[in-house]
């Protein structure tokens, strides 16, 4: 009998927890298939991504417009890497579990090897940056022109894709203290070495 409630209460966990899993899980899981920012409905949960030092080859920026679920557009600044080298990556979501209360799921890794990915987009509503060297940079070139970096082909065939909107490419850039809050991260490959999955309970978001 205590087997049987201790497997129901596992599912009902399952379920409350997929929704946020799911909002990150381009961070937890190497994707093959290179699923694109605009080609699925976000949650809408806003979670913190805090890197040590980001190293872009191709690299872009870009204004959209993500959808959630319920109809909701959230405003996002897209940023594009065609190949990102990723140390000390640290990945922290807010979610509050009914009974339990609030709780954090936190993924990290990269921290004795860097994290690769190739053709990223991190879809997000605020950013900021310690040190930010870039290569070759074109600040205010039109998104439909937009080369160096790249432009997910999703966001590219979106109503609500400029052509003749802001963006800005270079041709690689090296970031150090990334702080970010994002909404969406995808990308056709992610490989983490060390990764780490943990819920904690409590509030507690990456340093």
């Amino acid at each position: 009998m205590s087997h049987r409630a201790g497997r129901t209460r596992w599912r009902r966990f399952a379920l409350i927890l997929t929704p946020s899993v799911a909002a990150c899980a381009a961070l937890g899981i190497a994707m093959a298939q290179g699923a694109l920012a605009a080609s699925f409905l976000i949650s809408g949960q806003r979670f913190q991504v805090n890197v040590d030092t980001l190293t872009i080859r191709g690299f872009s920026i870009y204004v959209m417009v993500d959808v959630t679920k319920k109809g909701e557009r959230v405003p996002v600044m897209v940023t594009g890497a065609r190949h990102a080298t990723i140390s000390g990556l640290c990945q922290s979501v807010p979610i509050d579990l009914p009974l339990l209360g609030p709780h954090t799921f936190k993924i990290t890794g990269g921290d004795t090897r860097p994290a690769t990915a190739t053709n990223m987009f991190l879809d997000a509503t605020t950013e900021s940056v310690g040190q930010a060297d870039f290569r070759d940079i074109d600040i205010g070139v039109a998104q439909g022109a937009i080369t160096k970096g790249p432009i997910d082909p999703g966001d590219r065939n979106s109503r609500f894709f400029d052509p003749s909107g802001f963006g800005q490419q270079a041709v690689s850039a090296t970031l150090t203290h990334v702080r970010v809050t994002a909404v969406a991260i995808s990308a056709g490959t992610f490989n983490i070495p060390d990764l780490r999955l943990r819920i904690e309970k409590g509030h507690h978001e990456c340093p």
